[in-house]
């Protein structure tokens, strides 16, 4: 099949709930948990914080499951290593057919909830927004708060975010102002103004990464 008929296939039929409902929490753990970034919002090859939000400043590797910074993944290019993950060196897809042939929502769903049920707070947030948009799934809106909170509860600021504004849209506003003063305490981008930010971003910066910034927004 090529990829223009690919294109135009229907859209896959949306796969029902893989597993139990996560378990509920309490607003007191919610609120109280989760106040500073994970390991996970490192970069595993200069061991510096990546700034947020993290998706504008590394790019995730599904070959190993890695987040490299845009720092890293420079300086790996100008060592001759363009086509391949910078992490793992496995060579990235040539092309939008492998790329497309590569995905499989239905067996994602599954592996994101093995994960999400072992703690993995990266696979409670994207089950949660899957949940919350209907995205290959049933869409269910309880699922995912419960997602979000589990990861928000590990530190996750854009699950933390997503909270605030479903707090927002019910009307909850002084809950929601709190999820996000959480969020911009941890540097989220989403409240930058707030003190918080300046003092994670700082932390966040190096040279290599200063000029990853400037090569890639000139290649824009």
């Amino acid at each position: 099949m090529s990829l223009a008929e690919e294109q135009h296939q229907p859209p896959a039929e949306a796969v029902p709930a893989a597993g139990p409902l996560p378990d509920a929490v309490t607003e007191e753990e919610l609120m109280s948990l989760g106040h500073e970034l994970p390991d996970i919002y490192t970069c595993p090859l200069c061991c510096l914080p990546i700034a947020l939000p993290v998706g504008k400043h590394s790019s995730f590797e599904t070959c190993c499951m890695k987040r490299v910074c845009h720092g890293c993944i420079l300086a790996s290019r100008q060592r001759g290593m363009r086509d391949k993950c910078a992490f793992c060196r496995t060579p990235t897809p040539d092309s939008d057919a492998a790329t497309l042939a590569q995905q499989d929502i239905p067996r994602a769903i599954e592996l994101w909830t093995e994960a999400a049920n072992l703690g993995d707070l990266n696979a409670h947030f994207k089950l949660g927004y899957r949940y919350y948009n209907g995205e290959g799934v049933e869409k269910d809106v309880a699922r995912c708060i419960r997602h979000l909170q589990h990861a928000a509860m590990q530190g996750h600021p854009e699950s933390r975010h997503m909270l605030g504004v479903h707090e927002y849209n019910n009307g909850n506003h002084e809950l929601a102002v709190q999820h996000w003063m959480i969020s911009a305490k941890m540097g989220s981008q989403y409240a930058e103004a707030l003190k918080g930010y300046q003092k994670a971003l700082e932390e966040t910066k190096s040279p290599q990464r200063e000029e990853a910034k400037a090569f890639f927004n000139e290649s824009d």
